[in-house]
């Protein structure tokens, strides 16, 4: 069963970042939209494996965010699919509930170990704040939420490989890979725009 969850979260999760790298580099608008579409589908159906996996070793914190995060992963495909914007109440909901889940996740792993006492809540807190600035700033279109992204994937796969789960170990190695293509691409992107806008 293990392995099995292994799979199919790592695969998920790995066909997301593929699919969002990729969406970078799309010139029509309409062919990124929809690969951020199925890369949304895709992620939030990798979610279960990773919150049993995540929850069974005790790693609160980072089961936390993946669970917390289904609410505004929902809201951003709807965004997405409807093409019009979130009505302001459910975006001010989607973040409430997000952040109470990590609250509870933090403060369960504090009354938990006593604090922050090993390396595994060091290692969940790189993931926290990786995956909360990552898209934060990727929202804004800042080139940044690449590199907090990287930092997540660092993480998680050092957590991985302490925790015994090689197989989602070497998927966020891949998927630093494709976070570090996405990072270039905005980057050339950025660059071809500021260099046509002058």
């Amino acid at each position: 069963m293990d392995v099995f969850l292994q799979v199919w979260g790592g695969l998920f999760y790995l066909a997301n970042k593929g699919l969002f790298s990729v969406a970078e580099t799309q010139h029509s608008t309409q062919r990124q939209r929809r690969l951020k579409i199925i890369g949304w589908l895709v992620y939030i159906l990798g979610v279960p494996p990773w919150v049993i996996i995540l929850v069974g070793h005790d790693n609160w914190i980072a089961a936390s965010i993946e669970a917390g995060g289904i609410p505004a992963m929902v809201f951003g495909l709807y965004v997405l699919v409807k093409q019009e914007a979130l009505n302001p109440l459910f975006d001010k909901l989607t973040s409430l509930i997000t952040y109470c889940f990590i609250l509870f996740g933090v403060s369960y792993s504090f009354y938990e170990y006593g604090g922050i006492t090993s390396v595994t809540q060091w290692l969940e807190m790189g993931v926290m704040v990786g995956f909360l600035l990552g898209g934060y700033l990727l929202a804004k279109g800042h080139i940044g939420g690449w590199l907090c992204f990287a930092v997540m994937n660092l993480s998680m796969g050092s957590l991985m490989l302490l925790q015994g789960k090689p197989i989602l170990a070497i998927q966020q190695g891949v998927s630093l890979c494709f976070v570090l293509f996405g990072l270039l691409t905005m980057y050339r992107n950025q660059k071809a725009h500021t260099v046509t806008d002058t």
